[in-house]
């Protein structure tokens, strides 16, 4: 995923095995779950908690603290600096720190661990009572790990060459006029071909890598992917790449906080989100991080 002012920084912070597994080339295993269908939202909070945080008290793994987990490292734009998630910058570190808020931890009370991408989704216990690394909601992973209700849905979005004729798309009409690749077996080939429906041929590729190589080699104006995979590799992987816009609409993998299998506090998460939504705060959270900071506007369709 990048190279507008912010990439270089944001691709120092980015190196690592993790970033593979939770951002997504759709070529691995892990992250090719954005292409799963989603599973439904955890179990609705009980009608008798009257908030949050009410229904928060004594169902952490830590009497009286709040155990976060995220990757390591954790990277821009879902946490900013890794050293210190906990000054909620970045779309993660601030989803966190308000679900956090929400449920009655502040300060002190509020704790951050790591863990491996493949580690927290595998079945057994866990050393932290919720961890957010873009994992996407699936009937598989729900089988052995609860899920919260969704807190973002990630977008199709369009990326390429930064000084590119194609970074000024920024209508259906100009996206359908490009030379557009995709990877194969990704929800994005079937966005491409039913709803953009370019007028030149859909190069379809085995996987991201080859992509890459295809936009590198001018074969290709522009690639299709999911948000979080574009991040990554215009930051990340190819230098002189920039994300031209993320889909309006388009978006369908949600990700979700993950907590132990049957966990208590899975109610009360979906509480703590409920009244995030309802109050505005998630949706200026997601358009300071997801849309203002990585510079990808929304491109409508309509």
């Amino acid at each position: 995923m990048r190279t507008h002012p912010r990439h270089a920084a944001l691709a120092v912070l980015a190196v690592g095995s993790l970033v593979l597994a939770a951002c997504g080339d759709d070529e691995t295993v892990e992250p090719a779950a954005t292409d799963a269908p989603d599973a439904p939202a955890a179990t609705d909070a009980p009608a008798d908690a009257a908030s949050a945080a009410d229904c928060a008290a004594g169902n952490t793994i830590t009497d009286g603290v709040l155990t976060i987990a995220t990757g390591e490292p954790a990277f821009p734009p879902y946490v900013i600096n890794d050293a210190t998630p906990e000054d909620g910058q970045g779309f993660e570190a601030a989803v966190a720190m308000a679900v956090a808020s929400e449920l009655g931890f502040e300060g002190d009370a509020v704790t951050w661990v790591r863990t491996p991408f493949e580690t927290a989704i595998a079945p057994g216990p866990k050393d932290f009572d919720f961890n957010l690394q873009q994992y996407t909601i699936t009937e598989e992973r729900a089988q052995v790990v609860d899920f919260s209700e969704g807190y973002y849905s990630a977008s199709q979005a369009i990326f390429g060459l930064a000084d590119s004729p194609a970074a000024e798309a920024a209508t259906l009409e100009a996206l359908q006029a490009l030379k557009i690749g995709v990877a194969s077996g990704t929800t994005s080939v079937t966005y491409v071909e039913e709803q953009i429906q370019p007028t030149q041929e859909i190069f379809v590729f085995q996987d991201n890598a080859a992509a890459k190589q295809a936009l590198e080699s001018n074969q290709i104006d522009a690639i299709v992917s999911d948000l979080p995979t574009a991040l990554f590799i215009t930051a990340v992987e190819i230098e002189g790449t920039t994300v031209y816009g993320q889909i309006e609409g388009s978006g369908s993998d949600e990700f979700g906080l993950l907590l132990a299998k049957d966990s208590p506090l899975t109610e009360c998460v979906n509480l703590a989100l409920q009244a995030l939504k309802a109050s505005g705060e998630l949706d200026t959270i997601t358009t300071e991080w997801m849309s203002d900071y990585t510079e990808a506007p929304v491109i409508s369709l309509g």
